[in-house]
């Protein structure tokens, strides 16, 4: 693609939860060589945590066309000639997913010199599986990494165990932005706290428990101020983690202070007016930082790997909510900051320069390689096959007999059937298997 020429990039985004969706579409926007329109075709894997429209609309992009599909389905659009009309194809999937695909589309594109970029990565911060997730994504043609310390994290892994690492490419999270914060939290006792809420940290009734009551006593202290609790999805709906105990089901009951409420809504909306983000681990902190808003990572649950707060070790941002109720107000450490890919200080529009250039570089030329994963089934016999097989793929990445096809949209019975197994699916995750491992404890 000439750099002086605009010309539409024609971009496909398979993604696997609303998050995914997120950073899978906004991340295409960000890449796009310069002098470039995108034309952008969603792609909705179907399962458990499928977007319903409410989070779709709540994401904020808006694509050219948006459908659900099976892995096997895309993957037969993609055999069948509808890949021609792509030059960009981004896998914003859990790693499985990415394994699977990239097996899939090696098998569908076999022999062909033309096929999109392949582009994968994480929709965040990166506190477990490093080495699991990073080598089931291992194959594309850039593995993004959101900041300087993933992507020498991401290259350390591939050359430890002999994989090549040059596909890995730093950028950032392609959703920081919004206006710097020129509030004046702590010079007065009126201004705005945001708990933000993760689906499944921490994981137990007490914990969760636990945090909001302090949340609802912070409210109680402090009556001048607004304390919001940020809540990812309402109950139904599932996100990239399965929430078993939302917060709204949690706070049922209780006795809530007039200037305690739950919101929903865009996080870069609800940021807009936050003078202080308090959360457990979530990547929100890191949107927060980027704006230079006050930013507290909770210690009350200990620093622990499970809780994911580890990751903010010498961030500058680990504090209580006892610390919080005495007026304590965090400053984050500027070289921390620095490496986490949040640019707070100005260069957040050139970190996607490097994926830019690569991508235009993969267009220009003559043919594409063939897509190699790591993980084969002579280096995994015993891993790699299961995981293809949850998509219905064999060890070659060609589709099981009996696969579902993609000939034609499902009939309205089939799709009531398929609403009726996901609402059970979610009952069952949020009603039953909690009483059963109540039950196990006993």
């Amino acid at each position: 693609m000439p750099a002086s020429a605009t010309q539409t990039l024609r971009v496909a985004v398979l993604a696997d939860s609303d998050t995914r969706w997120k950073w899978g579409s906004l991340t295409a926007n960000r890449i796009a060589p310069p002098n470039s329109d995108i034309s952008l075709d969603g792609y909705l894997l179907r399962g458990r945590a499928t977007p319903t429209a409410r989070q779709l609309k709540e994401v904020g992009v808006t694509a050219d066309s948006l459908r659900e599909v099976t892995a096997v389905e895309f993957l037969r659009a993609m055999e069948r000639g509808d890949e021609d009309q792509y030059d960009l194809l981004v896998l914003s999937l859990v790693g499985g997913g990415v394994q699977a695909m990239l097996h899939g589309l090696a098998r569908a594109w076999d022999g062909r010199a033309k096929r999109p970029v392949v582009v994968t990565g994480y929709v965040g911060v990166v506190y477990e599986k490093l080495t699991d997730g990073l080598l089931l994504r291992h194959g594309a043609d850039l593995v993004l990494a959101n900041s300087r310390q993933d992507a020498d994290r991401f290259k350390a892994v591939y050359d430890g165990v002999g994989a090549d690492s040059d596909a890995v490419t730093e950028v950032a999270l392609p959703f920081l932005g919004g206006d710097a914060y020129t509030g004046e939290c702590g010079r007065n006792d009126s201004y705005t706290v945001v708990f933000a809420v993760q689906p499944s940290v921490p994981d137990n009734r007490r914990d969760r428990n636990y945090l909001l009551d302090r949340a609802v006593q912070h409210a109680r202290l402090h009556p001048n101020r607004e304390v919001l609790l940020k809540l990812r999805s309402k109950p139904g709906e599932h996100t990239t983690h399965i929430e078993e105990l939302p917060y709204q089901k949690l706070v049922q009951g209780k006795d809530l202070p007039a200037n305690f409420r739950l919101v929903y809504g865009h996080m870069g909306e609800v940021l807009d007016r936050t003078d202080l983000l308090v959360t457990v681990s979530s990547t929100a902190a890191l949107e927060s930082l980027h704006r230079r808003i006050p930013t507290v990572v909770l210690t009350d649950l200990g620093i622990r790997e499970g809780l994911g707060n580890h990751h903010f070790v010498g961030s500058g941002c680990l504090a209580s909510w006892d610390q919080l109720d005495a007026g304590y107000r965090p400053v984050p450490d500027a070289e921390w900051v620095a490496r986490q890919g949040v640019a707070a200080e100005g260069s957040y529009e050139t970190a996607f320069d490097a994926a830019r250039e690569r991508i235009t570089k993969l267009l220009a030329g003559d043919g594409m390689p063939a897509l190699t994963p790591y993980y084969t089934p002579e280096t995994a016999p015993g891993y790699l096959p299961g995981i293809l097989a949850r998509h219905h793929l064999g060890p070659d990445g060609t589709p099981l007999p009996g696969a579902p096809a993609a000939d034609k949209e499902p009939g309205p019975v089939r799709q009531i059937v398929r609403r009726a197994a996901r609402g059970a699916y979610r009952h069952g995750v949020q009603r039953v298997a909690p009483v059963i491992r109540r039950m196990g404890e006993l």
